[in-house]
């Protein structure tokens, strides 16, 4: 072979071209894998980040399970409250009801009001004033009506008036 036109090639074992299909196919294994490892990554935070959310979606509804409870709390209050301001709104109705009842005659010292009685105590000129101005009205709103005198030093009459509404009418 010494009059050959061309000069021979040394042969290698893998071609340049070869060479070439090995590279990309080891960047296309490169590409996969670290692929495949990222998707694990990711695998493992989604699955730890559910956890994650599990355990606040428990606190969660604990805590709106506690949250109702003060709810109700506060609306019993709430409720609670707003009956006592309507007993009381009653209650000052009540006293400035009596208070207007009470002539001017009459001079009031003290008067117990109960729920189902009122005792009062004071000082009248004279029992015929006090029986037409006190106590008539006092009858046509309690059911029971009791009156005491005391003479006093200057004519005057100090009483007690004890009133009673029957159980069977409230």
């Amino acid at each position: 072979m010494h009059r050959s036109f061309t000069k021979a090639r040394p042969k290698h074992l893998v071609s340049p071209e070869m060479r070439l299909v090995f590279f990309f196919f080891g960047v296309t294994f490169l590409m996969l894998g670290s692929t495949y490892l990222f998707l694990l990554y990711k695998s493992h935070t989604f699955k730890s980040d559910i956890v994650e959310i599990a355990v606040k979606t428990e606190e969660l509804k604990s805590a709106i399970v506690l949250m109702d409870d003060q709810m109700a709390f506060i609306q019993d209050e709430s409720r609670r409250a707003e009956q006592i301001f309507t007993a009381n709104t009653v209650l000052e109705e009540s006293i400035r009801n009596l208070f207007d009842l009470v002539p001017e005659r009459i001079v009031l010292s003290k008067a117990d009001l109960t729920k189902d009685s009122l005792i009062l105590y004071g000082i009248t000129p004279n029992k015929e004033v006090y029986d037409f101005l006190l106590h008539a009205p006092l009858r046509s709103i309690f059911h029971r009506t009791y009156s005491s005198f005391y003479p006093i030093e200057d004519g005057w009459y100090r009483f007690v008036s004890t009133n009673y509404l029957d159980e069977e009418e409230l």
